[in-house]
């Protein structure tokens, strides 16, 4: 199979952007739907998968391009799951994560006054290759970790600052980009489709 010179990255959310291009080789041409001024499709999907490959048909049929789209997002076992698949819903219009932060304080603090016990969570991320042809490969990868106490560290973006990965002690927002994107959701999933742009 040939391999994939040119991409558009199908999200209009700038630090999955800048994470995504940087698992991907530097010889292959990115482009990102802000280059074709192309906002982005109503999330429909009732799972991450179903999400993620709405974004990369609607974002490959707009500019007849490979595209690889992922949809991700934060699930707590306090509170069944959510925010999940409405994970940056929860920011609302503005996209505001500091919005949504204080909201998953709020919904575990109604659910058990201390919940530092139970603050089990994960990120997850689908990622879909599609190829105008509609040709798809779909992958997915999980992190586990806990809820943090507070926000900590300017890093990352999202949901970053709350979220302490399993055998780590610091945020996703505390540790360098080099070192998140090595053991995140993201990466894990593009290993599984990694081998189309080697």
């Amino acid at each position: 199979m040939d391999k994939i010179k040119e991409i558009i990255i199908g999200t209009n959310n700038q630090g999955k952007y800048e994470e995504i291009s940087n698992l991907l080789p530097n010889k292959i041409k990115k482009y990102s739907p802000k280059t074709f001024n192309i906002l982005s499709p109503r999330e429909t999907g009732k799972s991450f998968e179903e999400n993620s490959f709405i974004k990369a048909s609607y974002f490959s049929k707009k500019t007849n391009l490979i595209c690889l789209s992922d949809d991700s997002g934060l699930e707590i076992d306090l509170l069944n799951g959510k925010p999940g698949i409405y994970s940056s819903r929860w920011a609302g219009q503005k996209n505001n994560f500091d919005l949504a932060i204080e909201k998953i304080y709020k919904e575990m603090s109604l659910i058990k006054k201390d919940w530092s016990n139970s603050n089990k969570a994960r990120f997850i991320c689908c990622m879909t290759l599609l190829w105008p042809n509609n040709k798809s490969y779909t992958s997915k990868g999980i992190v586990e970790g806990t809820i943090s106490k507070k926000k900590i560290g300017k890093n990352g973006f999202g949901y970053d600052p709350i979220f302490i990965p399993e055998g780590y002690s610091k945020t996703f927002a505390e540790m360098t980009s080099n070192l998140k994107i090595s053991i995140d959701h993201r990466s894990k999933a593009y290993f599984q489709i990694k081998q189309f742009f080697d």
